[in-house]
């Protein structure tokens, strides 16, 4: 499972042209599933999202996960973060989840999140997403289960 988490002051996804989610401050998540990723990759990757810590603490350090915050997530479902662009100019995402197992996933790690008390909005799994965003900071970061990068 993959995660490409942005520090934002807002962030707001229209799924064919309505409004699907909204937050203000958190993180917005852009979420791939691999083919092969389990439940122990949904903890893993919930765990990271709630602890990892960008925010700014009184002292201007990146000291604060988003629940110190106070801040809200904003999880997008993904499937590109698996395009392999290595050979030729078209990706390939033979390494993506099928659709049916990867929603499934993907709402894990949405409620693993709420569970933890996180304010969570998402996009709507396979439909064409806008995603509005302002990254804070710029801060973006790369998270991976397996660890491969």
């Amino acid at each position: 499972m993959r995660a490409v988490v942005q520090r934002c002051s807002r962030c707001r996804v229209l799924s064919e042209g309505e409004e699907a989610g909204r937050i203000g401050k958190g993180l917005a998540v852009l979420l791939g599933v691999k083919k092969g990723d389990t439940e122990e990759d949904c903890r893993y990757m919930a765990d990271k999202l709630l602890h990892l810590r960008i925010f700014e603490d009184e002292e201007e350090k990146m000291n604060l996960s988003v629940q110190d915050a106070g801040g809200s997530m904003m999880i997008i479902s993904q499937f590109t973060l698996y395009g392999d662009c290595r050979h030729g100019r078209r990706p390939s995402f033979f390494e993506a989840e099928a659709p049916e197992r990867a929603d499934e996933l993907y709402r894990q790690v949405v409620g693993l999140c709420r569970q933890a008390g996180m304010t969570v909005e998402t996009g709507r799994f396979r439909t064409h997403m806008k995603v509005e965003l302002e990254n804070d900071g710029p801060v973006t970061i790369l998270l991976d289960s397996r660890k491969e990068f």
